[in-house]
């Protein structure tokens, strides 16, 4: 009987051992393709970051070369132009209301048209050699925060919107009927904004105060498509 019943354990402990066995391969198994698994999907992560890093690299070294293109071209006129331009921002901003709009109007000044008139055909001359990595051209029109004598703040707010709306178009309207940048017509219409900020971007004084003759002025900013190359890699 012993022998029986030893011969039956034996038995069961092999196959008890030969299924442990089993189970263990088994997890091996899992446990590698699990491994493979994880292998292709940091690679794939490695490979998208250096594609958005390619993009980001790409976008930085195309904003240096697009501001130095802008300031070689304007640079000796900044300070009779009273202009400055952002390196980050990438935007061309004329600072002095006086010559821009009279008060509370959206018509030009004479001499804010001169400017523009020598402005703007060569700021396409400019802007032609970076259309591929330009998105929008704004020309953003900013106001102080003032306005007539017992207008609350709350008003006074949409009405400079208003204001710096009518600027703005003011601005485009005029520049896309220059006969110097006929040939860039088309490109305008398509991609060059005129957009009203009123006074959600005022210039402070050192004390924090604010500056409301420097916040009254209009910018040409670039917006570069980085954004949108990223999120076509992203989508890809």
């Amino acid at each position: 009987m012993d022998k029986f019943l030893g011969s039956r354990k034996s038995k069961i402990d092999h196959e008890s051992s030969e299924h442990w066995v089993s189970v263990s391969d088994l997890m091996s198994g899992l446990m590698m393709v699990f491994l493979f698994i994880s292998i292709a999907l940091m690679r794939h992560a490695l490979i998208e970051r250096d594609k958005i890093k390619e993009v980001a690299v790409a976008y930085q070294n195309n904003q240096v070369a697009l501001y130095e293109a802008l300031k070689t071209e304007f640079e000796p006129d900044l300070q009779r132009w009273n202009a400055e331009i952002d390196k980050e921002a990438l935007s061309f901003e004329f600072k002095s209301p006086d010559i821009l709009f009279g008060l509370g109007s959206s018509a030009m000044r004479p001499q804010f048209k001169e400017v523009l008139s020598d402005f703007f055909p060569r700021y396409m001359k400019v802007l032609n050699r970076f259309r591929d990595s330009i998105n929008e051209v704004r020309i953003e029109g900013h106001t102080s925060s003032q306005w007539n004598v017992g207008v609350n703040p709350e008003e006074a707010y949409f009405r400079n919107m208003e204001l710096s709306q009518a600027r703005t178009r003011s601005v485009l309207l005029f520049v896309q009927g220059l006969k110097a940048a006929t040939e860039d017509q088309a490109w305008v219409r398509r991609n060059i904004a005129a957009v009203g900020l009123s006074s959600s971007r005022l210039v402070l004084d050192g004390n924090g105060n604010e500056d409301s003759e420097r916040s009254r002025r209009v910018t040409f900013r670039v917006i570069s498509n980085a954004e949108t190359q990223i999120k076509r890699l992203i989508q890809d």
